[in-house]
């Protein structure tokens, strides 16, 4: 106990609490100017001493409840919470519901309430321990214009000034304790109980799985138009001098690849913006769309054969996007791990199951390193949407196999 009395003296937050309740005592000047002069003033009741303070001390009591609800001022009560108390309260972005306003409006009443007196004893005990040191010598000193107090002078009265300085030593402690105390009903009052912390931390993780949503869809489609890219540009600067028309059509292969990486790039982007603005083009992925995804691979020189039965449009969106994304990743391994060897897409929709197989020569590297993050991002994807996912060799081949749910009711 004496270790912490003395440490009070040295520890920069009993300061700074001492700061957070005299900006309590200056905010509580307004209510107390209107409380002792305005409303005595009006009320007829309040002409005798008794009646004023009674009155006045309820209509500021009553103001003060008021403003507290004041959005401006609990946004400053939690400012000064944040400075002034070392932040107890770091996961709390402001008083929402009915009830957090009412927490919060009582922290701040009791703020001004409390901060009021310790400003008056902080102004008043200076005061009088000077006058207490002047008292040995003056023998006495006035209250007022009539009254005079008279002591003793000398040693008689020495015990005065040694009072005095044991009060204003004493007020760092005291008010050390109480910004304590206040930091805890801080804590108490303006923390998050357990249900917006679970509401918080599932929002959390709704925005976690979206980003790593998206992040799969980048490594995807940008891994893909990469893959073809590289392909196309080699064939471009080997064709170039003995047939440049090929070459050029490779280019052309080049550039619309680029295009559409950037163009999921712009979308992907914006939706990681702290702003959440989606960009200006929407993702062109879906089941629809993968004629157009076996066309893109067949120009960078991959021979590609396709099997698709059912109705592509059949299948919900959620699941033909991330289907369109599962062909487009296996394209992507087959270009990158086994260079220009046959693939074969097989694409079967039924009224209840899609089930994709992609396959390929495991030739040279197609074999191998295949583990990484685009068969990681494949699993998540399967596994999200209630399905079963095999990949690996085969025989002589490298095939992905998946069968997902088509996401439409059964009639």
């Amino acid at each position: 106990m004496t270790r912490w009395v003395l440490g009070a003296f040295a520890r920069p937050s009993t300061y700074r609490r001492w700061a957070y309740f005299v900006l309590g005592g200056a905010l509580a000047s307004p209510y107390v100017l209107f409380g002792a002069i305005l409303v005595p003033s009006v009320v007829p009741a309040a002409s005798t001493l008794p009646g004023a303070v009674a009155i006045g001390g309820a209509c500021m009591v009553l103001a003060l409840v008021g403003t507290a609800f004041l959005p401006a001022v609990r946004a400053l009560e939690f400012a000064a919470v944040r400075e002034l108390l070392d932040d107890p309260v770091p996961d709390a972005a402001g008083a929402a519901s009915g009830r957090a306003r009412v927490r919060a409006a009582a922290l701040f009443t009791a703020h001004v309430l409390v901060g009021g007196v310790v400003s008056v004893v902080s102004l008043l005990l200076p005061i009088a321990f000077a006058v207490a040191v002047s008292v040995p010598f003056t023998g006495g000193f006035t209250l007022g214009e009539q009254n005079r107090i008279t002591v003793p002078t000398g040693w008689a009265s020495a015990w005065l000034p040694a009072a005095g300085v044991s009060a204003l030593l004493a007020l760092v402690p005291v008010v050390a304790g109480l910004g304590g105390a206040f930091r805890r009903l801080a804590t108490e009052l303006l923390g998050l109980r357990a249900a917006d912390r679970i509401a918080r931390l599932e929002r959390q993780t709704e925005r976690l799985l979206e980003r790593a949503r998206l992040a799969r869809e980048l490594h995807d489609s940008v891994g893909h138009a990469l893959s073809v890219v590289s392909i196309q540009a080699g064939a471009a600067r080997r064709l170039l001098s003995r047939d440049p028309a090929a070459a050029d059509g490779s280019m052309a292969a080049v550039q619309d690849a680029a295009r559409a990486a950037l163009d999921d790039l712009d979308h992907v982007l914006g939706l990681l913006r702290e702003d959440g603005a989606a960009g200006t083009t929407p993702p062109r992925a879906g089941l629809p769309e993968l004629p157009s995804l076996l066309s893109a691979t067949r120009l960078a020189g991959v021979g590609v054969s396709a099997d698709i039965q059912g109705d592509l449009a059949a299948v919900a969106p959620v699941v033909s996007r991330e289907a369109y994304r599962l062909v487009q990743e296996s394209l992507t391994n087959a270009v990158r791990h086994a260079g220009k060897v046959p693939v074969t897409v097989r694409v079967v929709v039924t009224q209840t199951t899609l089930e994709i197989t992609v396959g390929n020569p495991a030739t040279g590297a197609g074999g191998t390193g295949r583990g990484g993050r685009g068969l990681r991002g494949m699993r998540e994807r399967v596994d999200l949407l209630g399905g079963t996912l095999r990949a690996g060799r085969d025989g002589e081949r490298w095939v992905v196999a998946a069968t997902l749910p088509t996401g439409r009711a059964t009639p």
